[in-house]
């Protein structure tokens, strides 16, 4: 069977010329038409094979930006066309106690961060937060931490009105949402958004987020409330549940309010306002939580400005204290307040010219907190908890998404002492 086939395989490749020579002009230019028709489709399909195995490997490269309540590299699942979208962050330092401290010298890999985004559609998205501090599990002679910090299905209707549900940041504060490390000045967050606030803040809720044209935002959420339970002198920072099998007898309201008017480009003004009870029917005594803060930030070419200020008020806090058996130097006070004025210059157009890459950002930062502000007949305030802190620093960025930051610390309490702090860091975001 194989002589055969070889021989006709020998008699039409012999008959190849013939055929060629039989062909009309017409058809000769035919033949020749879709020769370079199927050429070109080569040469498209190889070019198209080639920039999907670019971008697979290196997927082209667009700015971070923050979008409806989300930081600029938890915002890429709005970018994609569909499907899945990674982004993270992360941040280690260097921290050593210069004043008032016996604390050792150390260094932490503080925390990294994978966000994963799905696209199932236009309208319906998802959207979380992984985190993991410390560089491990948390375990009995090392502390560490694997947590969800939010996760979160949005159902986009129009621009004025949208649906939100999941484990939900609270919408409080510059850091609670934006808390990447290229975002904000310093090694550390700022004390009063983490003790007044307190940053980083999720429970588990629902709630709607929109723009009315580009000077005005809102985001408004029913949420789990706080656990009493976790209340101290050092203020409500131990109350949050955080979305793990959290109480849920007693809910809250938490909403905010930005605005960007145009009469001065650059300003935003805005404040946010939390309300709900704590107690969580565990027969503590009847405690309702108040939170509001103020907010303002101004950017204008090479300068940025912020202020914030908030308010805490706890009520029955005598009789909460009393409950949790706190000593009398260590009550749970009834009001709470702390505020910060932060100012930055970015030196770096002055030094070496304009450049879209690079900045070298000095800033000082002013804060004083009180979380003694006002505490029931019976017990005693501690002013060692009312301090102010003045922070001095530098933020070099090589990269936009990549920060290295220099910050020193100095405390001053009403009474005691509190340690200064020098720390070196460097976080990124992509």
């Amino acid at each position: 069977m194989a002589r055969p086939l070889f021989l006709v395989l020998i008699a039409a490749a012999a008959l190849i010329p013939f055929a060629v020579l039989a062909e009309t002009p017409d058809e000769a230019l035919a033949r020749e038409d879709r020769i370079a028709a199927l050429e070109h489709q080569v040469q498209a399909l190889t070019e198209e094979l080639g920039r999907m195995r670019t971008d697979s490997a290196v997927p082209e490269e667009k700015p971070l930006e923050g979008e409806r309540g989300y930081a600029p590299a938890a915002s890429k699942v709005f970018g994609v066309a569909r499907g899945l979208s990674i982004g993270g962050y992360g941040e280690l330092n260097y921290v050593n106690p210069v004043a008032d401290s016996t604390s050792p010298a150390q260094t932490d890999a503080l925390r990294f961060i994978t966000y994963l985004g799905y696209k199932f559609s236009e309208r319906i998205q998802f959207n979380s937060e992984i985190e993991i501090e410390h560089a491990r599990v948390e375990s009995e002679d090392a502390p560490g931490e694997v947590a969800l910090e939010f996760a979160s299905l949005d159902f986009l209707w129009k621009p004025e009105l949208n649906f939100r549900a999941g484990l939900l940041l609270t919408p409080m504060g510059f850091i609670n949402e934006v808390h990447e490390p290229p975002y904000f000045y310093g090694v550390f967050r700022p004390l009063t958004e983490r003790v007044i606030l307190p940053a980083t803040w999720r429970e588990n809720g629902v709630g709607v987020f929109g723009k009315f044209g580009e000077q005005a935002e809102y985001r408004a959420y029913v949420v789990t409330g706080f656990d009493a339970a976790g209340f101290s002198a050092e203020g409500i920072r131990g109350g949050r549940q955080e979305g793990g099998e959290s109480i849920a007898e007693n809910l809250a309201f938490v909403g905010r309010l930005d605005l960007t008017p145009d009469l001065l480009p650059g300003l935003l003004v805005g404040g946010s306002f939390y309300a709900g009870k704590a107690d969580q029917n565990q027969g503590l005594p009847d405690t309702h939580l108040w939170i509001a803060e103020g907010h303002v930030q101004y950017r204008r070419g090479p300068f940025q400005g912020r202020a914030l200020f908030a308010y805490t008020d706890v009520s029955n806090t005598g009789a909460l204290s009393t409950a949790l058996g706190k000593a009398p130097d260590a009550a749970i006070a009834n009001s709470m307040l702390g505020g910060y004025v932060e100012l930055a210059y970015d030196v770096w157009p002055l030094l070496f010219g304009a450049d879209n890459e690079h900045a070298v950002e000095p800033f000082v930062r002013f804060e004083y907190i009180d979380t003694q502000r006002d505490v029931a007949a019976a017990f005693l305030e501690n002013r060692n908890l009312a301090y102010s802190v003045l922070s001095t620093g530098l933020s070099y960025y090589p990269h936009p998404n990549v920060v290295l930051k220099a910050e020193y610390r100095n405390q001053n309490a009403r009474d005691g002492e509190r340690p200064d702090e020098f720390a070196l860091g460097v976080g990124f975001a992509y």
